[in-house]
Order: structure tokens, then sequence, then C-alpha cells
């Protein structure tokens, strides 16, 4: 038998506002990706037979790198805050989950990063 108040047992077990912030966001790269995955869809398709030189002339415009950007960024983060979700809820062992949560965030900065070079390579007609 405990005499200490149900709040006193409860703290430095973490807040219930941390994960808010990560629900918000997770949301917002949702509702962000809907757009631009449907202009990506929408360009390619009327970019659908045209040859290279052109395609490559179309995404190589600062709107549509804009938007290419975007969506990769956006995308990246989205999928860095599901694994994390995923790893956080499955995961069990601490030192594993430690390791996956570094590896999820250093292969999501790694895709952000390669997709956003080859933009800017293909914007810059490299």
């Amino acid at each position: 038998m405990s005499t200490r108040t149900p709040l006193s047992r409860a703290r430095g077990l973490g807040s219930a506002r941390s994960g808010v912030h990560h629900f918000w966001m997770q949301r917002v790269t949702a509702v962000a990706l809907v757009p631009l995955v449907v202009w990506l869809i929408a360009s390619l398709a009327y970019h659908a037979g045209a040859d290279y030189e052109s395609a490559r002339a179309f995404f190589a415009q600062p709107i549509a790198g804009a938007l290419l950007l975007l969506l990769i960024g956006a995308s990246a983060y989205h999928m860095k805050l599901g694994m994390q979700v995923i790893i956080e809820d499955y995961i069990h062992k601490e030192g594993t989950k430690l390791t996956l949560l570094m590896l999820n965030s250093f292969f999501c900065v790694a895709v952000a990063l390669l997709g956003g070079l080859a933009i800017i390579k293909l914007s810059f007609g490299g």
C-alpha cells in the first residue's frame, strides 16, 4: 500500500503534451502531400511519352523544382514520423529501439538530401 498520490506516481513518466506535436506534424505533412502528389501525378501524366529533354526542361523550371523539393522534404519528414511511431510501438528493447530510431533519422535525412541534390542538379542543367 502506497501513500503516494496518483499524480506523484505519474510524475517523470512523460508528458501527455509531448506527443501532440508529433501527431499534428504527421497530419500536417499528410495534408501537404495530397496536393503535391496530385500535382506530380498530373505532371507525369501530361509529360507521358515526351522525350527526356522536354520532361527535364519542365521539371527544371523554378516552380516545378520548388514543388518537387517540397514533395521530397514533406514525404521524408512524414516517413520519419511514421516509422518513429512504428518503432516506438513495436520495439521493446531499449538498445534496439534507440539504434533503430537513429537509423530511421539518418535514412530519412539521406533520402531528403539525395532527392534534393538531384532536383537541384536537374534545375541547373547538370
